[in-house]
């Protein structure tokens, strides 16, 4: 069938920081979580601890493991018998739900969390060493079995997406403010972020920071390019030029068909892609001054012309706010002051006056860009 063409046009500069931007987008909402049913969340209860005397034997942990379960049921049978507790009751759920949505979302993290919340689960045993041992594995079990759970719960096995963590908004901007802060450090210590990457910086602050800065790269941007990439017919030298070159203009010219330089095929091509500016190192963010004029002109249909704003907009996005949090502080003009109170204080402001999150707005629109961008017939 013929290939349906667009009806507008796009003029696009990478430069340009309109607001009066009239892209639609498409917002995506996380899939509502299933309930736990209220039999398995009282056993995450913490139930009145035992002193089991009884000699260790080949059935022991069948039957310490069994009374556990009974303690649960009991615990839960009191709860929903008594009408003096409510108060209280409406109190640990606040606090259930509050420490679920703090959780962290890897693995090693629900371990360490599920390991704290079942100490009162375990059966403490003082005897002797043999019950010592049986003790300690039947706590490695039962935190196994919880931390499938949580896994299986916040990972959303059975919908067998977890390629994305469904985190919430407010952690995806501490990272995005932990990162505008690391670019601002670097701006004025330029050897900051490489200490970072090298392993130099051990602080906990610094650790955090790089987190933030893995998380932009392996979690926000790189999946999404990757998307875009295997859905498109790009060749690959087209996508290294674009992946080199930081600038990029789409400019309408006058249609001609021809073979589209991003995918080779033959196209109705009436856009230029003129790519420019300095490499870069992906990591330091530091500019390469090798050739800083050179420029690439492209000839590219409709489709490649917008799959290459929505692609430049994110594989750039990271160099560009380091662009911009180093023009902040050459413009400040505050001397003789120490690099971490500069810092916080410039931070301050670029919070105060509404910059930071506008910038964290446009990661937002450009990964909402990718997400629902079409698939190229």
């Amino acid at each position: 069938g013929k290939r349906k063409r667009l009806n507008t046009s796009v003029l696009y500069d990478s430069d340009d920081e309109s607001e009066d931007s009239d892209i639609v987008v498409r917002k995506v909402f996380a899939k509502r979580h299933c309930i736990m049913d209220e039999d398995e969340s009282s056993e995450e209860q913490q139930p009145d601890k035992t002193c089991p005397t009884a000699n260790v034997s080949t059935n022991r942990k069948q039957k310490v493991f069994a009374k556990l379960k009974e303690l649960a049921k009991e615990r839960a049978t009191r709860r929903s018998c008594s009408s003096e507790n409510n108060e209280d009751s409406n109190g640990e759920a606040e606090i259930e739900e509050e420490s679920l949505c703090h959780l962290s979302l890897t693995p090693t993290e629900v371990s360490e969390t599920d390991s704290d919340s079942m100490k009162d689960f375990i059966v403490e045993e003082e005897e002797d060493d043999d019950d010592d041992d049986n003790t300690e594995h039947i706590k490695r079990l039962l935190t196994l079995l919880t931390s499938f759970f949580f896994l299986s719960f916040f990972l959303g096995v059975n919908s067998g997406c977890i390629a994305f963590f469904p985190v919430s908004r407010c952690d995806h901007y501490v990272h995005f403010k932990r990162i505008v802060k690391a670019f601002l450090i670097n701006a004025i210590d330029d050897t900051f972020l490489s200490s970072l990457y090298d392993g130099t910086r051990q602080k906990k602050y610094a650790k955090d920071m790089l987190l933030s800065l893995h998380y932009l790269d392996d979690r926000f941007i790189q999946p999404r390019l990757e998307n875009l990439i295997s859905r498109s017919r790009w060749k690959d030298r087209y996508k290294e030029r674009v992946d080199c070159y930081p600038d990029v203009r789409i400019v309408l010219k006058n249609p001609e068909n021809i073979s589209c330089q991003a995918c080779e095929l033959n196209r109705y091509c009436k856009f230029n892609v003129l790519l420019s500016g300095k490499l870069y190192n992906s990591r330091t963010l530091e500019a390469d001054d090798f050739m800083p004029d050179d420029k690439q002109v492209l000839k590219v249909g409709v489709v490649c012309a917008n799959r290459t704003r929505v692609y430049h907009n994110l594989k750039h996005f990271k160099y560009k706010l380091y662009v911009d949090c180093s023009s902040v502080t050459e413009l400040d003009g505050v001397e003789d002051e120490p690099v971490k109170d500069t810092v916080e204080r410039l931070f301050s402001q670029l919070e105060d006056n509404g910059w930071i999150q506008k910038r964290y707005n446009d990661l937002e629109d450009y990964m909402n860009d990718a997400d629902s961008f079409q698939e190229e017939k």
